[in-house]
């Protein structure tokens, strides 16, 4: 049975993919950061483990993949789903928001990638999953933060695919449109029409969505991709 990590777990499309690769055979680890509850529950229901950690702080990375070897002593997958957002002006982000926003998705990808690589390559096998946004393949306008971070993990995924390659580990890319998932809700409602109108195919993505591509590449039929972007966007950005 593989084991897979999956970071952002507790909501989402984290809690979507837990369920996605539950489905499809996996053991599942849900890393959470605050909502100890909902993890827990969700851990409970998949027969899981739930692992608290800030993957901003390496430290508090390196105890969950430890925690999970200790247990399970192999690694088989990673989905790094941890991320936050923040929407504004530029001018108006301050110091504090802006480091949160790279701390939790771009350093924090590459403290997850950096903690499972060991036992990877031990293994001489593996798969890493980074979730990026269409906004790291072409920027927008009031989440310049959030854009730069996620296109650093379109980079960090392109690079890091050619390094491990030979030790058999694949590292793909899935960069959603907008999916409707808490994350978004602040927009509002009419927002979320519009976007849903200028989406080709007529509505916003779901979770579930995005933890299909991810059990994709997760599977035999993308052992041969590697260092590729999957976009599931509707068609809102080609």
């Amino acid at each position: 049975m593989k084991v897979a990590l999956i970071t952002g777990a507790s909501r989402g499309i984290g809690a979507a993919v837990a369920r996605r690769l539950r489905a499809d055979g996996c053991r599942v680890i849900l890393g959470y950061e605050r909502s100890r509850e909902r993890a827990e529950a969700l851990a409970e229901e998949l027969d899981g483990l739930a692992v608290q950690a800030d993957v901003s702080d390496p430290g508090q990375v390196q105890a969950m993949v430890d925690t999970v070897l200790e247990k399970f002593c192999q690694l088989d997958i990673l989905v790094c789903c941890a991320g936050v957002a923040w929407q504004g002006l530029s001018q108006d982000m301050g110091d504090e928001e802006y480091r949160r926003v790279m701390g939790v998705n771009l350093d924090g990808s590459f403290y997850c990638c950096r903690a499972v690589l060991p036992q990877m390559i031990r293994q001489k096998e593996g798969k890493i999953i980074t979730i990026s946004s269409m906004w790291g393949q072409v920027g927008g306008a009031c989440e310049t933060a959030y854009s730069a971070a996620k296109a650093g993990v379109i980079g960090l995924t392109k690079a890091l695919s050619k390094e491990v390659a030979p030790s058999g580990i694949t590292v793909n890319c899935v960069a959603p449109g907008v999916i409707d998932t808490d994350m978004v809700q602040s927009l509002g409602a009419q927002t979320l029409n519009d976007l849903a109108e200028e989406t080709p195919l007529g509505r916003l993505g779901t979770a579930e969505d995005v933890a299909g591509c991810v059990s994709f590449l997760c599977s035999g039929a993308g052992d041969f991709l590697t260092g590729q972007v999957l976009a599931p966007n509707g068609g809102l950005v080609i």
